[in-house]
């Protein structure tokens, strides 16, 4: 009788399993990108069929992407139709706080996933007057790297950094940047405060997306909101 040896740690035999699951891995990941892509066109077709601009804000947690949303909400009321989607992995404070300002809202908790995904989204828009809208802001979950790769449906992403995250933002996660039309610098109030370099901030988002357009603002001072609020317009009455 036959018996099979056992094989020392790091034998062909390993390395031939370790293989295999990785290819299983990124057949997966095809997979779920894939599927993703093909609601994601639905979605996109969806919006132009209502003339809506969807801008999707992607950040770290905290960077301020609802403390700007809510400014932008205000500076637009009665200007253009907005509504917000807002996607957490847990509850829907940031949602009461849009919703605040009379905005349709709808909240997607994602219990623990760390984005959003173009179904998820579809799912919302159910709850949306869209032929009553002009402009959507998705707020992503506050991640540099997962949204990134999850196409919603959306005209554009918009990338946000605060600048309490430190200048390397753009070269740590370049995905994120290198995706985004438009990179929002948050709490610029701070900058006498804080040891950040403007300049090498701007060097490393330029370095990763020569493209990129970027804003200084503070929702405390105001300073920068003009701009932004100038990008959205450009971006949706056109």
């Amino acid at each position: 009788m036959n018996k099979k040896k056992n094989s020392p740690p790091g034998a062909i035999g390993d390395l031939d399993e370790a293989a295999a699951r990785r290819r299983r891995v990124i057949t997966l990941e095809q997979s779920v990108l894939e599927e993703n892509d093909l609601v994601a066109n639905q979605n996109r077709a969806l919006f132009k069929s209502h003339g809506l601009y969807v801008i999707n804000l992607i950040s770290s947690p905290g960077a301020g992407k609802t403390s700007l949303l809510v400014e932008t909400l205000r500076c637009l009321e009665g200007e253009l139709r907005c509504a917000v989607i807002e996607g957490d992995q847990q509850t829907a404070h940031d949602a009461q706080r849009i919703a605040e300002t009379g905005a349709p809202v709808v909240q997607i908790n994602t219990c623990g996933g760390c984005h959003l995904n173009a179904a998820q989204v579809r799912k919302a828009l159910e709850h949306l007057p869209l032929a009553a809208l002009d402009l959507i802001l998705i707020e992503n979950v506050g991640n540099l790297v997962c949204p990134s790769s999850f196409d919603l449906g959306e005209n554009e992403k918009t990338v946000l950094m605060s600048i309490t995250e430190g200048e390397d933002k753009p070269v740590k996660y370049p995905l994120a940047f290198r995706l985004a039309r438009l990179m929002v610098l948050t709490k610029i109030d701070l900058l006498p405060h804080l040891r950040f370099d403007l300049d090498l901030c701007r060097s490393y988002a330029y370095r990763t997306n020569p493209q990129i357009e970027i804003l200084e603002t503070s929702v405390f001072n105001e300073n920068g909101l003009d701009s932004w609020i100038g990008a959205l317009r450009k971006r949706v009455i056109r």
